[in-house]
């Protein structure tokens, strides 16, 4: 099946340009090209085979040794030999983590700050814990 740039753009993304069953980096000027570093193909998560469609649910970036490797088997084997359990995030859903990391280490620094310092202690865990917290890895 032929796709458009625009649906092309939106099932890269999804996975912030990586493959979705082992996570390794993509190129998206490289679609369709099987020996091309990072050349990568559309993906259905449940194959036409098994009764799977062609919605943007259904469709994710992999690369095309992996696509074929899997065949018309499930995603989650597929995963599973790369020691994966589920797709990389989106960029979107990094921030969102980032974002939920910082207010969380924000309220702990405060809350220990406070216990060990007082008042003056509040701020400044409140720094150290934001700054903690931001930084912790967001997985792929």
């Amino acid at each position: 099946m032929a796709y458009s740039t625009e649906r092309l753009l939106y099932i890269f993304f999804k996975t912030d340009g990586n493959c979705h069953i082992c996570h390794g980096v993509l190129t998206f000027h490289n679609y369709g090209l099987p020996y091309a570093r990072g050349g990568w193909e559309v993906e259905h998560s449940v194959p036409r085979a098994r009764g799977g469609t062609d919605r943007l649910n259904n469709l994710l970036p992999a690369h095309v040794s992996c696509n074929r490797r899997k065949r018309d088997g499930s995603t989650w084997q597929a995963r599973a030999l790369h020691g994966k359990t589920r797709a990389p995030y989106s960029r979107e859903k990094k921030a969102q983590i980032r974002g939920n990391n910082t207010v969380h280490g924000l309220t702990a620094g405060a809350v220990a700050g406070g216990l060990v310092a007082g008042p003056a202690g509040v701020l400044v865990g409140a720094v150290v814990g934001g700054i903690f917290g931001h930084s912790v890895r967001v997985p792929k």
